[in-house]
């Protein structure tokens, strides 16, 4: 377990650290890119790599990060049925997105991202629903205390408010990723919102919440853990994070609307869902009671009489 502790706090460093090194790559270098690419003989090879490489490097860091955690601290059952509805049903939501414009709009990816599924969705795009939703999902959970014996009202408010948080990011990170001198993805028709078509947030919302429904299912069929605030770091340093990246990509684009909108929306109720989290596992409340509690027992000499 140990190991796994190790690979974890690794994958999720190299997750943060490629995060940092992909928004100097793309407020620094590329505004700069004439003087890089001639200041080394290396260079364009190092931009080009950069530019098609760096966006899945840190979205199978952070995939790698989420998944050992989840395996580590829920259990295989859990980790699997959340990865796997949110994977698939995420890919199909943005293959019939990117096919039709159902449910999110008319768009569609560019380079940068990894090989395309279909020829219309990077694989990656699909991992990052599922690093994004499960965080976003445990923090709702862990705040309202949505555990086995939950009522239902904790249940729909915990699948509600993961998908509310999942929304939220994006809801920050499509602005600049879509319409900056190096996009990711293009709207074909683009809407309302800031060049968004408010269809988008809709389909993140409803994707978000059929998937984490299903898992929350799936879920109740076997004991679940509810976690605590210190086991909680993870999925707050993933959330936390990725958001930041997409803040700063927005206000680096000039767009400061939906990144105050998204801290509003996103961080504010994050952080006070992270705060509601019971400070320790119920496990370890009742050890220390029991500890505390503990009757001493004193042993009185016995004499022995020898006749």
């Amino acid at each position: 377990m140990k190991q796994l502790v190790t690979v974890e706090r690794i994958c999720m460093i190299g997750h943060i650290v490629s995060m940092a090194f992909g928004l100097a790559g793309l407020l620094i270098v590329v505004p700069n890119a004439d003087v890089i690419l001639s200041s080394s003989p290396a260079g364009p090879a190092v931009f080009e790599w950069s530019m098609s490489l760096g966006g899945v490097v840190y979205i199978l860091l952070g995939t790698a990060a989420v998944a050992i955690y989840a395996y580590r601290t829920l259990g295989l059952w859990h980790w699997l049925t959340f990865m796997l509805p949110s994977v698939f049903l995420s890919l199909g939501s943005e293959l019939l997105g990117t096919s039709t414009g159902f449910p999110f709009g008319h768009y569609a990816y560019l380079s940068g991202l990894g090989y395309k599924i279909a020829g219309l969705v990077p694989f990656t795009i699909p991992l990052s629903w599922f690093y994004l939703g499960l965080s976003s999902y445990l923090i709702a959970r862990a705040g309202l205390k949505t555990g086995q014996k939950s009522t239902w009202v904790s249940e729909v408010g915990a699948i509600a408010l993961g998908a509310l948080l999942l929304t939220c990011w994006d809801f920050v990170l499509d602005p600049a990723m879509s319409q900056t001198s190096i996009r990711f993805w293009l709207w074909e028709q683009p809407g309302g919102f800031f060049g968004m078509p408010y269809q988008n947030f809709a389909g993140w919302f409803g994707t978000g919440v059929v998937f984490t429904s299903i898992a929350a299912f799936l879920w109740r069929n076997k004991p679940t853990v509810v976690l605590n605030r210190s086991n909680l770091g993870l999925p707050l340093a993933v959330y936390l994070s990725n958001f930041g990246y997409a803040a700063i990509l927005s206000v680096a684009s000039g767009f400061w609307v939906p990144v105050l909108l998204g801290v509003l929306i996103g961080i504010v109720p994050t952080t006070i869902l992270w705060w509601m989290a019971a400070p320790v596992s119920v496990e370890e409340a009742l050890a220390e009671t029991s500890a505390s509690f503990k009757p001493e027992v004193t042993v009185e000499p016995v004499k022995v009489g020898v006749k």
